[in-house]
């Protein structure tokens, strides 16, 4: 196994939270994560840095591709509508530019069909793995 499925197994802090793959393929991510107790903030709602990183594991799995080493150059993220425990959320990452070494990635987070989160990331590949 090599890439996004490899990489996303390696990842301790996102299996930790229970992220999960949903469809995997070259420039484009599904991942599914459910929010708990544990990531609730000081007024009861999920905590932005929660779907942050849930958004920015999906956007490392679509700019990943088997043998190379692309990480995140810069990423934005606007939080629309708060979460709670229990909402199942679900961020598609979809490849919108790939040139050279650099490549432009938007995120989108639902729960059900409502937009949570809206996610951008410019990726930048360090290096291949022979």
């Amino acid at each position: 196994m090599d890439g996004p499925a490899q990489m996303l197994a390696n990842d301790p802090a996102s299996t930790a939270l229970g992220i999960r793959p949903l469809a995997l393929s070259d420039g484009s991510a599904t991942l599914a994560m459910t929010v708990t107790e544990r990531m609730i903030n000081g007024h009861g709602i999920a905590h932005g840095g929660y779907v942050f990183l849930l958004a920015d594991t999906a956007f490392a799995c679509a700019c990943n591709r088997p043998g190379s080493v692309t990480v995140a150059a810069q990423a934005e993220i606007d939080f629309l509508v708060p979460c709670g425990v229990g909402d199942e959320l679900v961020a598609t990452a979809v490849e919108r530019a790939r040139f050279g070494r650099s490549g432009i990635y938007d995120i989108t987070v639902r729960r059900g069909d409502e937009v949570v989160a809206e996610f951008r990331g410019r990726s930048r590949t360090l290096r291949s793995r022979d």
